[in-house]
């Protein structure tokens, strides 16, 4: 067999490596090249190719690796020290050996019984997507002499032509030879931009990504006809590694094994069994004495570590490292978390206008003076007595430091923030695709996946076996309507789970306060409604967080079985059915306080009850507002800090812990294996495998969700949700940089459709905040209060105004409190919050016409709220272009200097055209010279003197 030039000068007896030459497909330009598959049966690791980033020759590059099973044994070992110590036993493997591997597994079945069918059968696949991994123009070389134990690697390298023409099929912009200057600002905005920077320094990190640009490369769809247009002067460079890792990726994608009777892809064959792993490699370690400087140690100092947790982040070098997808998840979260600043600046200045006036609060003063002696209905039957309203004093001055006239510019703020941040995002996006050079980058459909594959086939050969002459088959509505059907009905009933979930909390909170209030102790009964309150929020927390690692597993389930084609839909289907279900989960028992506690209670005398024994709970004097910001608080917080912190730490750290438990385990059967150095390609296979950005979205969409929808209730969400994200932005990072695999970079212009649900939650919470203020709190009570019924212009008498009157002879049969007398008098006439006419009134006991002039109050404040602030959110989206002005002048340029660029290389063409022409015409004058039967003699000659020009 012909041995490749290239590397004839590594002889295969002295490095005990076997190599196979198969003649690759001829590309379109070029000659034919051939590559080449080592089978390295070497034991001890070559220094030189840098413990595997490189092949064993320590020259080419690996791109790539793929991860497979195989049953070691000892005949393995015996054939390798065999093929090391016989040269003529070498070439005889070599020989026999169509694909990798495959010679050593046929002398093993010759002493040994024949391995099982799904063995043999995945490693038939193995062998022919190698081979035509191969055909493709790609290198391999396998290593099944590792430090783990029947794990065996398969090392992808793409050679330069591979990269050429794969880059020009992916139409990926590179830099040109072509350097322009970027326009600076002059004047007063220079100053002030130099003075920024000066300022800003400290917090920058230091990175040579991160330094601003003065200049900027010309970039240009790469194309192997223009390749003088592009600096390659170091071709090892030119194609980064997250570039060369992409480029092998499509090709995996690409490339088919025919085997089965249906082409099967790297997604099928992973999903399959026939390899376990794919990935990248990562660039080297981040840690050590005699680390070699990398991007991802200079990621894990600058990027991936709490103590630079005030600078910004390398964005650029993230980019270069994960690609655009993750670099601009990376981007939005700190954009996101920036723009939290200023919000939990205005939260805490409104938080703290409460603390301030909560001692000239009148409502509260009235309600905390014992002098007033107000007798309260009972909150419970028979049980419960009467008490003082001057006992809830401490719930009502609470409730004004979130209910009062602050909380309704917070509100109106925080809409504008979000349409703020929403544009000021888009700008951000709109600078990273011109530095990234994703202008003008369009999405082109993905594959299909191997799901969508297998249920195809299924198709056609159900058709084939009926009409045995199919035409190309694919899934439609008819296909999938039983999964549809499975998908609605599953999401009803997990939503109505979650509702069922939230009535027996009611339940508990009803019976429970029922319990305490039979207490004997004065004490027990004083912290009834703080206790329930607790206790119940507690068990939503943690409801709240086992139904979401249930539902994000159903909402994966359920788009499974709908069998998307691509992963782009896949991820799309995904993602909402978990935000939907998530949604639903968090916000419901906030949803529950916030707008249906306290308005479906009755009146004393025609209580409304729940399986005729419990009573509907009540909001405290105050208003439910305070025990919303409660919930608001505890769940945010608790979600936070358990889910997103606790368990991002400790589930990686165990799933870690459990596979060094299992290497150690191998280790000890092998001691052999114990003594090599690791590989850097086996390191990676011990790392987490990458599961996508959606959790990651997922849990921040979430957070801004209670930032903004119930913002009027809880003015110190922005506040809490900007320390967490501090934390957040620092442990994400040290999650992809030290814990996970390296991800596959994906191109992305916009982080999808979670723009889309960000606009969406925009929205929705200036309705949700606008009926928060309306119906939760007593801000509209009040003003009508003031302005109608107040007679001094002051809101002395407001808590008596909204306080109804009560005759206790008219309690129903069996109701009246046990202990009338608990209060050391007897009561006639108790109080209860409500607008209705008194016992002493010919319609007693009905509406007032004060609730109805109430009424119409909260409904014009909805309408009025809700149309003004989203006009001024509209106004902002419109005032605020999309795409800043220096961008687009930068993008013009652009243009214009590739045009120009262009016209260069068109002038030059044509001169070279007029100057070959002239030379025909010197050349037909010399041939003119000549005698006439010389002319006639040599008229060949004089014809291929005239085309000359014309073959070159």
């Amino acid at each position: 067999m012909r041995v490749n030039k290239k590397y004839s000068c590594l002889p295969a007896e002295e490095k005990g490596i076997h190599i196979i030459n198969i003649r690759a497909i001829e590309d379109i330009g070029y000659d034919q090249h051939e590559s080449t598959i080592l089978n390295s049966l070497s034991k001890n690791p070559d220094a030189d190719c840098k413990y595997g980033l490189y092949f064993r020759d320590g020259k080419r590059k690996v791109d790539y690796i793929l991860v497979y099973h195989y049953k070691k044994s000892s005949a393995g070992k015996t054939l390798a020290r065999r093929a090391q110590q016989n040269d003529s036993s070498v070439r005889s493997t070599k020989q026999d050996q169509p694909l990798p591997g495959k010679g050593v597994h046929l002398e093993m079945g010759e002493s040994e019984p024949h391995m099982d069918y799904h063995e043999d059968d995945k490693r038939f696949r193995r062998e022919e997507y190698e081979g035509n991994l191969v055909e493709a123009g790609l290198e391999l070389e396998r290593d099944e002499d590792t430090k783990i134990h029947g794990i065996g690697f398969v090392k992808i390298h793409a050679p330069w032509n591979v990269l050429c023409r794969e880059a020009e099929f992916l139409k990926l912009k590179m830099p040109t030879k072509k350097m322009y200057q970027i326009n600076q600002t002059h004047g007063l905005l220079k100053k002030i931009n130099s003075v920024i920077q000066k300022i800003t320094e400290p917090i920058q990190p230091k990175v040579a990504e991160h330094k601003p640009q003065t200049v900027k490369r010309l970039s240009y769809p790469f194309s192997r006809e223009k390749q003088h247009l592009f600096d390659l002067s170091d071709k090892d460079s030119f194609f980064d590694s997250k570039t060369r890792s992409t480029i092998v990726y499509e090709i995996l994608k690409r490339t088919t094994c025919t085997k089965a009777k249906y082409s099967m892809g790297i997604t099928s064959l992973l999903a399959n069994g026939v390899y376990s792993a794919a990935y990248p490699l990562h660039d080297g370690d981040y840690e050590g004495e005699n680390v070699e400087p990398n991007d991802r140690k200079l990621l894990c100092e600058e990027w991936a570590s709490y103590g630079v947790f005030y600078k910004y982040q390398p964005i650029d070098l993230v980019r270069k490292y994960f690609g655009e997808k993750i670099g601009l998840y990376f981007a939005w979260l700190g954009v996101y978390t920036q723009m939290l600043i200023p919000a939990s600046v205005v939260g805490i200045i409104v938080f703290l206008y409460g603390c301030a006036t909560v001692d000239e609060n009148i409502p509260s003063m009235e309600m905390c003076d014992q002098r007033n002696n107000i007798t309260m209905c009972p909150l419970c039957d028979r049980t419960c007595s009467y008490w003082k309203m001057s006992s809830a004093c401490a719930t009502a001055r609470a409730s004004h430091l979130f209910d009062n006239p602050a909380t309704v510019f917070f509100s109106v703020f925080m809409a504008l923030w979000a349409a703020t941040f929403m544009e000021h995002w888009k700008r951000k996006q709109m600078r990273l695709n011109y530095r990234w050079d994703l202008t003008g980058f369009e999405e082109e459909e993905d594959h299909p996946r191997a799901e969508y594959e297998a249920k195809v086939l299924e198709k056609s050969l159900r058709k084939e076996h009926k009409h045995k002459e199919t035409d190309k088959e694919k899934l439609t509505w008819k296909d999938r309507f039983p999964a549809y059907l499975t998908n609605f009905v599953g999401i009803i009933f997990m939503v109505g789970l979650t509702f069922a979930i939230v009535f027996g909390v009611i339940i508990y909170r009803i019976s429970t306060a029922a319990a305490l209030a039979i207490s004997s102790t004065p004490s027990g009964r004083s912290s009834v409604r703080v206790t329930v309150t607790a206790t119940a929020v507690i068990i939503n927390l943690v409801v709240i967080i086992i139904l979401d690692e249930v539902y994000g597993c159903i909402a994966r389930w359920l788009t499974q079985i709908e069998v998307p084609k691509t992963d782009k839909n896949f991820e799309e289907r995904l993602i909402f059915k978990a935000f939907l279900l998530k949604f639903v989960n968090a916000y419901t028992p906030i949803f529950y306080v916030a707008f249906f506690k306290g308005r479906f209670v009755g009146r004393p005398g025609d209580y409304v009850y729940i399986f005729h024994s419990f009573r509907m709970e009540e909001c405290a004097p105050g208003g439910c507002l305070m025990e919303l910001c409660i919930q608001l608080s505890i769940i945010m917080l608790g979600k936070q800090l358990i889910q997103n912190n606790l368990f991002e730490i400790g589930i990686p750290k165990m799933k870690k812990f459990i596979r060094y438990l299992k290497l150690k385990r191998r280790r000890s059967l092998d001691h052999e294996e114990h003594m090599k150095k690791k590989q850097r390609y086996e390191v990676d296979y011990n790392l987490e495998p990458f599961a996508g950005l959606t959790p990651e979205y997922m849990e921040m969409i979430i957070q801004f969700g209670f930032v903004t929808l119930f913002v009027a209730s809880f003015p110190l969400a922005p506040l809490f949700a900007l320390l967490n994200n501090i934390i957040e932005i620092r442990l994400d990072a040290k999650k992809f940089v030290t814990e996970l695999r390296r991800p596959v970079a994906v191109r992305a212009k916009d982080i999808g459709i979670w723009y889309n649900i960000l606009r969406g939650i925009g929205k929705l919470a200036v309705i949700i905040n606008a009926f928060v203020i309306s119906f939760t709190s007593d801000f509209i009570p009040r003003l009508v209060y003031l302005y109608m019924y107040s007679e001094n212009g002051t809101m002395h008498g407001f808590v008596n105004h909204t306080l109804s009157s009560f005759n206790v002879s008219d309690f129903q049969a069996g109701t009246a409190p046990n202990d009338p007398l608990d209060l050391g008098y007897e009561v006639q006439i108790c109080r209860y919050k409500d607008y209705r006419e008194p016992p002493w009134s010919e319609n007693k006991y009905d509406i007032s016409k004060d609730f109805w002039a109430v009424l119409a109050a909260r409904l014009a404040f909805v309408i009025v709220f809700q149309n003004l602030v989203m006009f001024m959110s509209d106004f902002v989206d419109w005032i605020i272009p999309d795409i800043p002005k220096d961008i687009s002048q930068q993008i013009h340029k652009e243009k214009v200097l590739m045009v120009e660029v262009f016209m260069r290389e068109e002038q030059g063409k044509l001169h070279m055209l007029e100057t070959w022409k002239d030379k025909d015409k010197r050349k037909g004058e010399n041939c003119n010279n000549h005698s006439p039967r010389l002319s006639r003699s040599h008229s060949g000659s004089l014809s291929s003197c005239h085309s000359y020009p014309l073959e070159v």
